[in-house]
């Protein structure tokens, strides 16, 4: 049937261009072609809102669900309520406010992003499609603040559903907390619950924002392949160059880690892959580009081999190291980095306790290998072990080593006792198996262990896992009989005898260095009142206790001190990050490297190493606590070495060696030094054992002064090969484009005036109940149920609450001091989400009737025009099809067939008719013009001056991108196809004479030809995303404006002498206040006359726009309009916004005079109504003043 109620209408009367309601569930459609194929059969062609083009056939008993609302020629109705169209229309542009605002993630989070970040977003990021990625900036750049900004400008581009962050085990629960805090992004830690709730479905499928830890994932097979099972929109791997491989020396074999092959599947399964890693290049090519292949199989395909492969990563990567990372005013971001090595001597009694200590843990060790070698492999490692870590004791704190002697000595008495009871009552068999049961109560740990704690642990396993250690090393021993056994504990008693005298004579050398320093840094201020703090590293739990009690006593007061160590649950370490930060007294960080990872502590400036790691990555990790972005003073770092002793002297000369060459590589080399083999193939802990064990020998000691050396050097080496090999990969900062982009952006923002404008009055009418209440924030006291449900149906994960305390739509005044903290409604907020969907739901069809808006503006057309909403999208013709732009213009079309395109939308300066217009009004909707259908003028238009130029724009980008991409791709397969092809042939020769190896010749040829294939394959691939598609645009809404002063004409009011003479009055204002800005020395561009917000935009010397709102009245006017859309847009631009009033005389221009009023609007509340303010003008013109 039609509208009209109409039932004899069939398919067959249908023609292209009608809109139809019922042809397709829950959605109008424009038909585009219907054909018969058969009496009373059809096949129907249409296009969906959406511009998406369908097809299916009908009969005419289907005709009975479908109704004709418009015909092609039917111009709209424009009877809605105009309030109720502008609030539709606005609920309509911030639910994609990704394609007006470009840069709506930064506007709507909790960040204040710096010059990179937003370059690697907006510029890196967001324009690949799909994204292949990895960011590599260093360490403290905020690599976490570029991944979030990244996901939620997808999510509310409507290009991201499902989501997925791998990271270390001890990361999650900060990644969780920052995507929440910092972007109201509400992601999941992936957990064993979720698995038992899956009840044999995927469990993956049920989560759509998930936080996973990379092994929980990549060592369970089962969940391999369910995460095989499913899709992604955005994967984010953080730390992932652990997702690493090697060739074998097996024919090029690929010796891939589960962390890789986790990688890899995540390069499958996700439409969008961000990889982020401080350390992507560990020094071997061959494994980068191994590395460099989840990103591109084939422009990494094969065993990199030096003179044949030129493959560079532009486009893959981008890398800035710190020292080229500046803030928005061209200053270095990160302050210089001073390091110190405080090297003292041992007391005659440390000395003695050292030597006898040492002399008891070689004569162990070298028990331990016999017995290892022996084939007692697990209790050898455990031996060694523990007498590693009382090494490392000894060398901590004399507390540390007597602690842990007394812990031993009781634990082998208990052992001795036990053997005992059996050897006296036990038969023989028993006897032996009684011994083994003991050593297989054991855990089995070796020093790797030790130092592979890394960030994949949580803080249940570091506790689990230290209190392992304490158990091995309390109880394992290489003594196997019971004399064995009765001189060690003689020997612990002797130890511990001496470390006795040590505490008694209170002559700790470590200690005196460290109160040195504490007392003047820290008790002696640096002049200016404020608190300095301090971070204090130890390795050991004892060491820990006794330099709290020290200090606190040194510094007068407990509250001084507080700590983090590997039992500190999650909540406790950031209690104590906060009380750090925030409370003056509190003044030192006492922390094992439980505190080096995940925690960000830059309110310190200083840091003392008490304890020296063995793996010099640790080194870098804790530095990196406090020199980190919003670090704003020199840091200073103290390594603490005890002079004389054996590991003492290896960590004196790689300090020494490294300050040598500070300058070269500014403290990054740290971690190059971290690599197990940074040192001629050996690890620096290995380095470590062999000089407790040997390094009294002369010869011994000049060996390890020249591996150390010669690390060192390569290290460097490496460093400044990398920089050789692969320059693209280092990034300069365009700095005066990155403001010019931030400032280009600036005038799109919809936060917080727009939102504030459209959420309160449309949630009112929802039913909601909100009260104002401090300046800029509002209680909610009643969420609509209704609200609520649309809240859950649109996403489960993130539910909206039936009452808000406190909410604000400005991001500083979520949490000022002394009031309840705000929830910040803003884009991607649950509670806004829903808003817009119920009133998009409620009031949509406003904006296919349209509406009558008045322009009462000064400057004003001469004619009525029809101003419409288009949105227009493209495509690109890959697999998985992107969209590469979507936008929304806004066309005005006047009588004689101009249009006029305006970024920003026009009814938000117009108003809603009056009663007294109506008739006048009538008179104007009964025109011919006004009573035809432009949709299609509208859209040819729309798309030659939009979609064409940006098609063309967006190709050339493409083309350029695609071409390097095809070439790389090319050259690499080409030389693998070259490579297996003579391959082939040698191996053929040898097979004919006998010889048949590890690979076969019709390997090596098979491997030919499927190579050839993927090179075929990919070329095809990547044309196909250089060829675009337009989607046909779709008319979202229409209105008629009339000029009021058109109405007047109708009515008989206006007079053509009064029309010139306001337009002469606003003439002299605008060219009076460019004259003025001219004067201060900005640039000033007077805006076209249906700018909407602002009449002229002035640049300031450094780049900053300024948006200036004129308002010129003859002299002795008392009042002057402002539109909503004036208010709105002056209370979004805040500060950079400027009110000028110019008070024009009757004596002639040189007489006028002009007042600049900045903050005008601040007192006007939000508003979405369509009516403008009358405002007083000497209320203004009092609070103005001179151009500034």
């Amino acid at each position: 049937m039609n509208a009209d109620g109409d039932a004899a209408m069939t398919f067959a009367q249908l023609h292209a261009g009608q809109c139809l309601r019922g042809l397709v569930p829950g959605q109008d459609v424009t038909l585009i072609a219907i054909e018969p194929i058969d009496e009373g059969v059809f096949e129907i062609f249409y296009r969906e809102a959406s511009g998406v083009s369908g097809a299916r056939t009908v009969t005419d008993a289907d005709f009975v669900q479908v109704e004709v609302l418009s015909d092609a020629d039917t111009a709209p109705a424009f009877d809605a309520d105009p309030d109720e169209f502008r609030l539709a229309a606005e609920a309509l542009r911030i639910q994609y406010a990704a394609l007006y605002d470009p840069m709506v993630a930064v506007n709507s989070s909790d960040v204040d992003p710096l010059p990179h970040q937003i370059r690697a977003v907006y510029e890196e990021l967001l324009p690949r499609l799909p994204l292949r990625f990895l960011l590599a900036d260093d360490p403290g750049a905020g690599k976490t603040i570029m991944a979030g900004l990244y996901i939620k400008e997808l999510i509310l581009r409507s290009d991201c559903e499902r989501a997925i962050v791998v990271a270390p085990g001890g990361l999650v629960e900060q990644w969780r907390e920052e995507l929440a805090t910092k972007f109201d992004l509400r992601f999941e830690v992936f957990n064993r619950q979720m698995i038992d709730d899956a009840h044999g479905r995927n469990v993956f499928a049920d989560h759509n924002r998930l936080i996973a830890r990379m092994d929980q994932i990549s060592r369970n097979e089962d969940l391999m392949e369910q995460l095989s099972e499913v899709n992604w929109d955005v994967a984010v791997v953080d730390e992932a160059h652990r997702m690493s491989a090697h060739y074998s020396s097996w024919a090029g074999e690929v010796s891939e880690t589960k962390r890789f092959k986790l990688g890899r599947l995540l390069s499958e399964t996700a439409h969008n892959l961000l990889l982020m890693t401080a350390t992507p290049h560990a020094g071997k090519e061959e494994d980068f580009q191994l590395f460099m292949s989840l990103l591109d199989r084939d422009r990494f395909e094969g065993q990199y081999r030096q003179g044949v492969h030129r493959t560079d990563t532009k486009g893959l990567m981008r890398r800035m190291v710190k020292e080229d990372l500046l803030t928005f005013e061209g200053k270095p971001l990160f302050p210089e980095r001073r390091a110190y090595t405080v090297a003292y001597e041992l007391s005659p009694a440390e000395r003695e306790l050292y030597d006898l200590v040492t002399d008891y843990v070689r004569t162990e060790m070298g028990r331990a290998e016999r017995i290892a070698q022996a084939g007692d492999r697990k209790r050898g490692n455990n031996v060694g072990f523990a007498l590693t870590v009382l090494q490392r004791r000894l060398a901590s704190s004399p507390e540390a080593i007597l602690r842990s002697l007394e812990r031993r000595q009781r634990r082998l008495e208990d052992r001795l006792r036990e053997l005992t009871r059996i050897q006296e009552t036990a038969n023989p068999a028993e006897k032996e198996q009684s011994a083994a049961r003991f050593d297989a109560q054991l855990p089995s740990l070796s020093i790797h262990d030790y130092e592979d704690m890394d960030l994949e642990t949580t803080d249940s396993e570091r506790l689990q896992f230290e209190t392992k250690v304490e158990y091995v090393v309390d109880r394992a021993t290489a003594a196997q009989t019971i004399p064995e056994l009765h001189t060690e504990i003689t020997t612990l008693e002797d130890l511990i005898r001496i470390a006795y005298k040590v505490r008694r004579l209170d002559d700790d050398k470590k200690w005196v260095q460290l109160r040195t320093i504490l007392d003047e840094q820290l008790l002696a201020g640096d002049g200016t009142g404020a608190a300095r703090k301090i971070i204090i590293f130890t390795e050991h739990r004892d060491t820990l206790d006794y330099l709290d009690q020290r200090i606190s006593a040194q510094l007068g007061r407990s509250d001084a001190v507080v700590r983090i160590h590997g039992g500190t649950s999650r909540e406790e370490r950031m209690a104590a990050r906060e009380k750090f930060t925030h409370n003056p007294d509190t003044v030192v960080l006492l922390a094992t490297d439980a505190a080096g990872e995940g925690l960000n502590l830059q309110r310190a400036h200083l840091m003392v190493n008490y304890d020296l790691p063995w793996n010099p990555n640790r080194i870098e990790q804790r530095f990196g606590r406090i020199h980190r972005i919003g670090q704003r003073e020199v840091c200073h770092l103290w390594n603490m070495v005890a002079k004389d002793t054996r590991e003492g002297d290896v960590f004196t000369r790689l300090l020494s060696k490294i300050e040598q060459m500070s300058v070269a590589y500014n403290g990054n080399l740290f971690n190059v030094l971290g690599d197990d083999d940074a040192f001629q193939e050996r690890s620096l802990r290995d380095l470590l054992i062999e000089a407790i064990r040997y390094g009294d020998r002369p010869e011994v000691k000049a060996k390890l002064d020249r591996i150390i050396d010669a690390g060192v050097r390569d290290g460097l080496d490496e460093m400044l090969a990398e920089k050789a090999l692969h320059p693209e990969m280092f990034s300069a900062l365009d700095l005066d484009e990155v403001r010019a982009r931030m400032e280009k952006a600036r005038e799109r923002r919809l936060q917080p005036g727009y939102i504030a404008a459209f959420f309160l009055s449309a949630f009112e009418r929802l039913g909601g109940q909100v009260r104002k209440r401090e300046k800029g924030r509002y209680e909610i006291t009643r969420v609509p149920t209704r609200v609520i449900d649309i809240a859950r149906r649109l996403n489960r994960w993130a539910p909206v609450a039936d009452q808000y305390e406190r909410i604000t739509f400005e991001l500083h005044l979520t949490h000022p001091e002394g009031q309840p903290p705000a929830t910040l409604i803003a884009p991607g907020q649950p509670l806004l989400h829903a808003v817009i969907e119920a009133t998009i739901e409620d009031l949509g069809s406003a904006l296919r009737h349209g509406t009558v808006l008045v322009d009462r503006r000064s400057q004003q057309a001469e004619v009525p025009a029809l101003m419409y909403t288009v949105e227009q999208r493209i495509t690109n013709s890959a697999p998985g099809t992107d969209t590469v732009s979507h936008h929304f213009d806004y066309p005005i079309l006047e009588p004689d067939g101009t249009v006029t395109v305006s970024v920003a939308p026009p009814y938000l300066d117009y108003d809603a008719p009056q009663p007294g217009e109506a008739a006048a009004i009538t008179s104007i909707l009964n025109d011919e013009w006004v009573k035809g259908n432009h949709e299609k003028t509208v859209r040819a238009n729309s798309y030659r001056s939009g979609m064409q130029p940006r098609m063309e724009e967006i190709r050339a980008r493409l083309e350029i991108e695609v071409a390097r991409t095809c070439k790389q791709v090319k050259e690499r397969l080409l030389a693998e196809i070259n490579h297996w092809d003579r391959e082939y042939n040698r191996l053929e020769d040898l097979e004919r004479a006998g010889t048949i190896g590890r690979v076969r010749a019709e390997t090596a040829h098979a491997k030919a030809r499927q190579l050839e294939k993927r090179l075929e394959r990919r070329g095809h691939e990547l044309a196909l995303h250089t060829k675009l598609v337009a989607v046909p645009g779709v008319i979202r809404s229409a209105a008629l404006i009339v000029p009021s002063r058109l109405i007047e004409a109708e009515s008989g009011q206006e007079t053509p002498a009064r029309t010139r003479a306001t337009e002469e009055v606003e003439r002299r204002a605008v060219e009076a206040v460019l004259a003025a800005e001219r004067a201060i020395g900005r640039n000033p561009v007077e805006m076209p006359r249906n700018n909407p917000g602002y009449d002229i935009r002035s640049t300031d010397d450094e780049g900053r726009i300024h948006y200036i709102e004129v308002k010129g009245r003859l002299e002795g006017s008392e009042t002057f309009a402002v539109t909503t859309n004036e208010v709105t847009f002056a209370q979004t631009q805040g500060e950079r916004h400027r009110l000028v009033l110019v008070q024009v005389s009757p004596e002639g221009a040189a007489d006028d005079r002009l007042r600049y009023v900045t903050g005008a609007f601040t007192h006007i509340g939000p508003s979405t109504t369509t009516r403008s303010f009358t405002e007083e003008w000497r209320d203004y013109w009092t609070r103005g003043g001179p151009p500034r």
